[in-house]
């Protein structure tokens, strides 16, 4: 019956979706779990280039093997890593980074930001996990690190502070409200220095000056860039940008790891923006001044090891600083998590006035439903103390916005249950004449008032919720660690527990694909409940599959986070409780026998 296929048909194309989430997010995770195999050796002879370069700037330091930056890939031994960290951090002189949220050094030589570490996130959910490290200098296994300087422009013999530099400065720690002032002559009669201060969160303000004691003008072109060695271990889901990332000229610009090694460079024209390089949680950002125009680019080449080196940079025009007289460019640096509330205080224009700061989480194309989301859930959080809570409440709010039509959609349903006896006459007697059939089906449809496909509401209104949620779960890192109750310390995460091993009672621990846990088997629970609820296919076959779809169901949502299978179960046991008290106003003498 073509009502039965369209709702089939509907329900197939779902799990469709579903399915393709499974195979596009699941799998890979699977793979990313594995352990990465890291080498030790040190290739010679090739460092980023300043921007514009097109060859290795000479005297930079060797390019050192790196490993994946994102939690859970497996390093080296953490004795072998401390121990080439600490031996490496010993060959500059250093100034210490310390405030609440960020925790490092600046290397007075080359005055690089290599050495950085968020002092409020973890890599697990265990207290002695280490803190996430997000620069590094070289000479360990994850080299990542921020510079800034002048370019003197094709053929300039202007000597320069580079990467082998020894900047002076008369204070040894960078905190906030403390900033340090560096300085360098080049003896040429030029000074340069170099002023760093850093923000109660993530960003430095980097303003450079030079004051030329000569007697003829000197241009300079300012610029800042950001390296990184390998290619990080990244989520190869198409909801989830990682890699280059950057606002150019009020739009945002994104392309992955794979485009950049294809295309070699990626040029960017803009006045005003940012540009940088993206992890799932975690943002590495350069911002020059928002009304000055700059040339960005996003290159890639190998080390003589063969191995990945990324840069992201921009270059502004020349800058000429006359003689006796000085120049002075401000620059900015984010390295940190992507809260939101922070992204949106720096894209104030009472602030900073970083155009589209907030894209760096990627909330996708439907930004405007995904990030709203966001900040109900986000205040229901806090005024409940609890994200789980506020799932649940923004559950029931969702419900109360779509009462009308779903009440609509349960009384179409309830319908359908009392033609049932007359839809099966109707079947039998014309089985051999299909359009028969149909004209009777329609004509009985027409007499009793009833649009068949009207149940189908229900399920297609909550789809762009449940969609954005999904979204909200995966990319924001509120959502990161936060505890539910119970079992579920990570909404973020899949409920971690598993009916193949009577949840935690026989001591085994089964593969992901068997981690089906105590949430989604709820969640298919009610699943069962509801379809019983609803009018039942006639046919034999139809009737079979609609009873496996909450067995299916429940295995495809077993991966999802937690928080995606609670909202969907709560939202199952509202409509259950909905549709019927609805049937029992509607004649159905008995819905719970049904």
């Amino acid at each position: 019956m073509s009502d039965q296929r369209n709702l089939l048909l509907a329900i197939v194309l779902s799990l469709a979706i579903l399915l393709g989430f499974q195979f596009v997010y699941e799998l890979p995770g699977l793979k990313d779990e594995q352990p990465h195999p890291q080498t030790t050796e040190q290739p010679q002879g090739q460092a980023p280039a300043p921007p514009g370069a097109t060859a290795p700037a000479p005297g930079q330091p060797p390019v050192t093997a790196a490993a994946p930056m994102v939690p859970g890939v497996t390093p080296r031994p953490a004795a072998t890593i401390d121990q080439a960290r600490a031996t490496a951090l010993g060959e500059s002189p250093r100034i210490a980074i310390s405030t609440q949220r960020l925790s490092g050094s600046l290397a007075l030589r080359g005055a690089r930001f290599d050495d950085l570490t968020l002092a409020t996130y973890r890599e697990t959910l265990e207290k002695d996990s280490p803190n996430i490290v997000l620069l590094s200098p070289g000479g360990t296994a994850s080299r990542y690190y921020a510079d800034f300087g002048w370019s003197g422009g094709p053929g300039s013999e202007i000597k320069r502070p580079g990467p082998d530099t020894l900047w002076r400065s008369g204070s040894s720690v960078l905190g906030i409200e403390q900033p340090v002032t560096l300085t360098w002559d080049n003896g040429q009669g030029l000074k340069f220095i170099r002023r760093v201060a850093l923000d109660e969160n993530y960003m430095f303000t980097v303003t450079q000056r030079v004051e030329n004691r000569g007697t003829t003008p000197v241009t300079l072109h300012p610029y800042g860039l950001l390296s990184r060695t390998d290619t990080p271990s990244v989520s190869v889901f198409w909801i989830l940008h990682e890699g280059a990332i950057g606002v150019f000229n009020g739009t945002l610009f994104e392309t992955g790891y794979d485009d950049v090694r294809d295309d070699g460079r990626i040029e960017k024209a803009s006045t005003g923006g940012w540009i940088g390089i993206t992890d799932k949680y975690w943002l590495t950002a350069l911002v020059p001044d928002r009304n000055a125009p700059f040339s960005g680019s996003f290159n890639h080449r190998l080390t003589d090891a063969g191995r990945d080196l990324y840069q992201a940079d921009y270059i502004r025009g020349g800058e000429v600083v006359p003689a006796g007289g000085a120049v002075e460019v401000v620059n900015r640096l984010f390295v940190g998590a992507k809260e939101v509330k922070i992204l949106d205080a720096y894209m104030d224009e009472n602030g900073l006035g970083i155009a589209n700061f907030d894209k760096a989480v990627d909330f996708g194309w439907f930004y405007f439903i995904t990030k709203p989301l966001f900040y109900v859930l986000r205040y229901f959080s806090d005024l409940l103390g609890n994200f789980a809570l506020a799932i649940l409440l923004l559950t029931v709010i969702v419900k109360l916005i779509f009462f009308p039509l779903a009440n609509k959609s349960y009384r179409a349903m309830s319908a359908m249950k009392k033609l049932q006896p007359e839809i099966t006459r109707i079947r039998d007697r014309y089985k051999e004449d299909r359009q028969r059939m149909n004209r009777e089906m329609m004509d009985l449809y027409k007499r009793a008032k009833t649009n068949p496909a009207a149940g189908c509401l229900p399920i297609v209104v909550q789809i762009p919720v449940f969609f954005a949620l999904y979204k909200v779960l995966f990319v924001t890192i509120e959502m990161r660690h936060a505890p539910a109750f119970g079992w579920i310390q990570d909404l973020s995460a899949r409920d971690p527990t598993s009916i193949f091993n009577l949840f935690g009672l026989v001591p085994w621990d089964p593969p992901s694909f068997l981690l089906i846990g105590i949430w989604p088997l709820i969640m298919g629970a009610s699943m069962y409940l509801q379809q019983r609820l609803n009018p039942q296919p006639a046919d034999p076959v139809q009737a079979k599959i609609f009873m496996l779809l909450p067995v299916v169901f429940t295995v495809v949502l077993a991966p999802f986070p937690a928080g995606l299978v609670i909202y969907w179960t709560w939202n199952n046991l509202l409509s259950i409780t909905q549709q019927w008290v609805i049937m029992k106003r509607e004649g159905i003498a008995n819905p719970a026998a049904t």
